[in-house]
């Protein structure tokens, strides 16, 4: 049928409500779809033909989507709620069995099992109690002090989803640097005498005002080079969720992974969804949970990436257990000229974790006496601080902590 073309029109009360449900179907998703996408998308279907799937369709995906990446989740949704609800559970339900029963490498693709947790999400959820229980924490730790101080490794399921969630909200700021530019500012310290005379010129060469500059000021880039062995392989996976949130939040970062070999990410990570940056991911890197060569990494990186990314006063975070496969072969050379390349050189260790830790292993040896800074990263304390530390001025080069 053919609805009205006035711009004023309302929607059907029951189409209103259909969009309504639809645009929380897409929330659970994972899309960012509001209230105002929600009263668009209504408004829109008063101006198509609603016997046209095909006009609906574009009709919502104009109204409620904003990102390319966002139209697959959003294809997916409307096709299993535009139809009768039951078989659109029963579809939901036989994808999920389907992802249950196929290896790994024949799932479904993001989009469609984003889509079928929604609508799972919907029925599983339990009724709300009228009368909670009321339990005495007297005595007790708060479930997000324990949180914040489980070690990655030790974590289930739950653990690790809520602590990925706690990672998205982590900003890390670094210190501010002053570089070599300026811009105008009447209250700044620099004489523009340049700007000063021209604009005499004006005054027909009176000297009114005086210009004047200040030094622009602003964070050097960031640097990451993220070990993804088997033995790293826990800590990797939860910590590519605090490498993403930080690639999106800022720019000039850099990510490389390595295990056997150095892989550049940084363009994979820039991706805003998650969970399909880490799929860009997974295809870029071939060697994931494999052996480690730190020394070969290392140098590679040092060949091929230093002068591109370590320009400007850079901060490099290094995260791995010190580990190597090659018994520390050309480790300490490489990890010396690392060192002098860049302004500041972070270590993060798991390992450090340990109390009585002490670094016997030939990689740990070799790399220690060339990093500013020697820290553990196995939780979300230490991940904070970290952000701690970087949001300080950075130490004199060359003291050890």
């Amino acid at each position: 049928m053919s609805v009205t073309q006035d711009p004023l029109a309302q929607p059907h009360p029951r189409i209103a409500a259909n969009v309504m449900h639809f645009a929380r179907l897409l929330r659970r998703a994972g899309l960012p779809v509001g209230p105002a996408e929600a009263i668009a998308a209504q408004q829109a279907l008063t101006h198509i033909d609603l016997a046209s799937r095909t006009q609906a369709r574009t009709a919502l995906r104009t109204a409620m989507i904003h990102r390319h990446e966002h139209q697959d989740v959003f294809d997916q949704a409307f096709a299993l709620f535009w139809r009768d609800p039951a078989a659109a559970e029963q579809a939901a339900a036989m994808a999920l069995m389907e992802a249950q029963k196929k290896p790994k490498a024949e799932r479904a693709p993001p989009a469609s099992r984003r889509v079928a947790e929604a609508f799972a999400s919907k029925k599983d959820r339990p009724p709300p109690k009228e009368e909670p229980p009321v339990i005495d924490m007297t005595m007790t730790v708060s479930e997000q002090e324990r949180l914040q101080q489980m070690d990655f490794e030790a974590m289930g399921a739950a653990e690790i989803a809520n602590a990925k969630r706690e990672i998205r909200r982590l900003v890390l700021p670094l210190d501010l640097r002053r570089t070599r530019r300026l811009r105008a500012d009447q209250n700044g310290p620099v004489t523009d005498l340049k700007r000063t005379i021209r604009g005499s010129l004006r005054q027909g060469g009176e000297i009114l005002t005086i210009a004047r500059n200040r030094r622009v000021t602003r964070p050097p880039p960031l640097v990451v080079l993220c070990d993804i062995s088997g033995s790293m392989a826990r800590y990797a996976q939860i910590l590519l969720h605090f490498l993403h949130a930080v690639t999106n939040d800022r720019d000039r970062v850099s990510v490389f992974l390595f295990g056997t070999r150095l892989s550049n990410v940084t363009r994979q990570l820039k991706a805003r969804d998650p969970e399909v940056a880490f799929q860009m991911v997974a295809h870029a890197v071939p060697d994931w949970s494999g052996g480690t060569r730190i020394g070969e990494a290392v140098a590679s990186f040092n060949h091929l990436w230093a002068k591109r990314v370590l320009g400007q006063g850079a901060v490099v975070l290094l995260i791995t257990d010190g580990l190597d496969r090659d018994g520390a072969r050309g480790l300490a050379e490489n990890m010396d000229r690392l060192h002098r390349s860049c302004t500041r050189l972070i270590w993060l260790n798991p390992l450090l974790r340990w109390s009585g830790f002490e670094p016997k292993s030939q990689g740990i040896r070799a790399m220690l006496p060339h990093v500013d800074e020697f820290r553990p990263v196995h939780n979300l304390a230490s991940l904070r601080s970290l952000i701690d530390l970087l949001s300080r001025p950075a130490p004199m080069k060359g003291s050890q902590r």
